[in-house]
């Protein structure tokens, strides 16, 4: 009876089993067809093979599909300390032999931090690939004897408006800030100053370019109606001067988009608060980017137009 039993069992359990396949296969046949029915995303081709090099870099890979973060969504951003994310540089350099190209490359080859060095003799430019601070770069370069200015910065071809910068011109306080967007969501900020007091100083991008009563006619710290934190996104923090009165910054900054600071300001105060009024400030201009600025001579009075006081 017991033998019976287990006879009708299995003979039943083998119907059971072939409709647990068959439906099993019915479903993956309907996924596999509903998921057909989207499309795959978009692909961007390569521009060259420096943006190539800077696609696969750890901080420089632009999405393979253009990702928007919807209105709705909002999230906390931090800075990122430490090493600056790759991005291509480009200097104008004083060149006039492959003995200069082959001075140039090995300095810059040298230096930790670049990844990748090409220099066009014709045009006298040197497109550099690397993470170092701008000012790093053009000090190896003025090592070799050679005048060199920074031309362009950012990634070709990915963004309308790749870099801005913002200049005080005294009488008292000098310095450049310049802001280069690496992708979507990471943009670089370096910067030097003179002139400063030694201590902390607080300094900020401010929501307005007036500068007609000065700091006071900025308005408030910029940031925009959807980021979410407790500190604005043009808080930058506080510079640290030395006794000498100069000052050094670079970070990587989340969130930041470079086209959205053009107009604005840079202001720099007397102390670390910044309810204090400002004690002097830039206006933020677009910068040119990676191959926006060859032209070496003013048609109009032959003034070499590269070179930033």
């Amino acid at each position: 009876m017991v033998a019976f039993a287990r006879a009708l069992t299995a003979v039943t359990a083998v119907p059971a089993a072939l409709a647990a396949i068959s439906l099993s296969s019915s479903y993956s046949s309907s996924s596999s067809q509903s998921r057909s029915q989207f499309p795959s995303r978009v692909k961007f081709p390569l521009v060259s093979s420096l943006k190539s090099d800077l696609r696969r870099s750890n901080f420089g890979s632009p999405p393979a599909a253009v990702q928007m973060d919807s209105p709705a969504t909002k999230s906390i951003p931090s800075d990122k300390d430490g090493d600056l994310p790759e991005l291509i540089t480009e200097f104008m350099v004083d060149m006039h032999c492959d003995g200069c190209v082959s001075a140039v490359k090995k300095k810059l080859d040298a230096l930790e931090g670049i990844k990748s060095v090409d220099v066009d003799l014709s045009n006298q430019v040197v497109r550099v690939l690397g993470s170092l601070p701008v000012k790093t770069m053009l000090d190896a370069l003025e090592q070799t004897g050679r005048n060199a200015r920074l031309i362009g910065q950012g990634n070709p071809s990915e963004f309308l408006i790749s870099a801005a910068v913002a200049e005080f011109k005294g009488p008292s306080i000098f310095g450049v800030v310049r802001f280069a967007q690496v992708n979507m969501e990471l943009a670089r900020i370096e910067a030097n100053f003179s002139g400063l007091s030694p201590g902390k100083h607080a300094w900020s991008i401010n929501e307005f370019g007036d500068l007609t009563r000065g700091a006071a006619s900025t308005g408030k710290v910029f940031s925009p109606p959807d980021y979410l934190s407790e500190k604005p996104l043009g808080d930058l923090g506080t510079l640290d001067v030395l006794e000498n009165g100069e000052a050094q910054f670079s970070v990587a900054k989340e969130k930041l988009k470079v086209a959205e600071l053009i107009g604005r300001s840079v202001v720099v105060y007397g102390t670390e608060d910044k309810s204090d009024p400002g004690i002097a400030a830039a206006v933020v201009a677009r910068s040119a980017g990676v191959g926006e600025n060859y032209k070496k001579l003013c048609t109009c009075d032959g003034v070499t137009i590269w070179e930033s006081s």
